[in-house]
Order: C-alpha cells, then sequence, then structure tokens
C-alpha cells in the first residue's frame, strides 16, 4: 500500500485536438492522491471521457503531461508505454466481459500485462494469478461467484467483476469512465462504495466520471467540472454549490 497523501496522478496543462480541429481539452491540471476518489461532471462533449483516454494513453494528447506515480506517460511509445501503463487500469460504463468465460477466467484477464509470454497469449497464466484472482474477486464481494460464467451475471455484478478485473493489473490510478450509467439505483450505490472502498483501503488514486451530481457529492474526496474541454472548479462536495454543477450544462458545445 502507498504512502497517505502520496500524489500518483498529476496532470498538467492537457490540451487534446482532433484531426479535423476540433479542441476536446484545452489546458486541463489536476491531481489525484493515495486514497482519493476524485469525480468529473460535465455535459455530453465536454471532454470527460476524453480526459480519462487520455490519461490512460489509449489517446495520445496534443499537449501537456501526464505523470503516474512520478513517471510521465505523455511521449511514451511501443513496449515502453505498454510497461508504464500496467499503473493505469480503466472501466468503463459496459462491463466488456467475455460472456462464455467464468467470471475467474475474466478477472485473471487483468494480470495479462504482467506476462508477456505466449502462454499468457493463450490464456495460460501462471497459478499465482489464478489465486490472486479469487482474493481480487473477494475483494468485491464475489468469491462465490468465481466458476459461474459470466454471462449469466447482472449488471451490477458485472461491473463489479469489471472492477475486479481492474484490481489484478495492480494499479496506483484506476479510471473510471461512467462506471454506473447502465446500473439500476442501488447497483449504483453497491458500486460507488466499492470505488470508495478501494480508494480508502487500498491507498488507489481513482478518478471517475459521472453523470450523477448526488454520487459524485457523496462519494468524492473532490468534484471535478469540465465544460467544452476546460477546467471551470475542482472543490470539494462540501464548497460545491447548486450554481456550480448548474453551470456545467449552461452554453454546452454544439
Amino acid at each position: 500500500m502507498t504512502a497517505a497523501g502520496r500524489l500518483l496522478l498529476d496532470v498538467k496543462g492537457l490540451s487534446m485536438r482532433f484531426a479535423n480541429g476540433k479542441t476536446a481539452l484545452d489546458g486541463v491540471s489536476l491531481s489525484v492522491a493515495c486514497g482519493e476518489l476524485v469525480t468529473i461532471l460535465g455535459s455530453n462533449g465536454s471532454g470527460k471521457s476524453t480526459l480519462l483516454r487520455c490519461i490512460a494513453r489509449l489517446l495520445r494528447p496534443t499537449a501537456g503531461e501526464i505523470r503516474v506515480a512520478n513517471r510521465d506517460l505523455s511521449h511514451l511509445a511501443g513496449g515502453e508505454l505498454r510497461r508504464a501503463r500496467r499503473s493505469v487500469a480503466m472501466i468503463f460504463q459496459h462491463a466488456n466481459l467475455v460472456r462464455r468465460r467464468s467470471v475467474l477466467a475474466n478477472v485473471a484477464t487483468g494480470s495479462l500485462g504482467h506476462h508477456q509470454t505466449v502462454w499468457a497469449s493463450l490464456g495460460m497464466l501462471p497459478p499465482a494469478e489464478m489465486t490472486n484472482a479469487h482474493r481480487y474477486l473477494a475483494d468485491v464481494g464475489l468469491g462465490h461467484l468465481a466458476g459461474q460464467r459470466a454471462g449469466t451475471l447482472s449488471g451490477g455484478q458485472a461491473q463489479r467483476v469489471s472492477i475486479s478485473r481492474a484490481l489484478a493489473q495492480r494499479p496506483e490510478v484506476l479510471l473510471a469512465d461512467e462506471p454506473v450509467a447502465s446500473l439500476d439505483p442501488q447497483a449504483a450505490e453497491d458500486v460507488m462504495v466499492l470505488l470508495r472502498r478501494l480508494a480508502a483501503k487500498d491507498g488507489i488514486a481513482v478518478l471517475c466520471v459521472l453523470h450523477q451530481p448526488e454520487l459524485a457529492e457523496r462519494y468524492s474526496d473532490r468534484v471535478v467540472g469540465i465544460q467544452n474541454g476546460r477546467m471551470i472548479f475542482d472543490l470539494p462536495p462540501k464548497q460545491l454549490s447548486g450554481g456550480d454543477v448548474a453551470s456545467l450544462y449552461m452554453g454546452k458545445a454544439a
């Protein structure tokens, strides 16, 4: 476990301009420390998901710096980038599990980045990784479903399995892109409770995109507002007003 308060994610002046000339991010800076859960709010098209994809280096930003555990990921490429990205795991709105495989097998695939061998590419992981997968499943309260086919899970269960798979990557930073958007209210609460616990208990830096301001206010250490690719505010929930949130949905880009 990392030391409390250590800065694990530090983004400075991040900009992203696409080939068509559209600017999706314009000088965004934010940080997330060990044990923190920070939520990003903003309207559709504001740049929230682009920000997460740049941090995970699924996109290469036009300008700026992305430091994870004090290592700059901004300009890495090839094998060096693949190795550095192990420290950043990402979950999405949909769990994207392999439905015909067992829950345990899905979780174990999160460790593939640590085993660049022909055997690993064929799904043959060291026994220790299967032991770890059982532990990560237990961490999200689903150890009893290890042998069940992933296609039989409820939406909430599937999302918790995707979080377990991310943990198997052994990340220092966890990015969550609208992880509760397709869940019912109770399942959404369960996932947010889990993310909050992972930050506090395991010292992971969690950066989460949400469309539910009430969840952001209940579970976050800080709430970041983004509008038209620019950061509008970065505040603790107690300092956040209804006007702050409403401002994010005014002057929305076409």
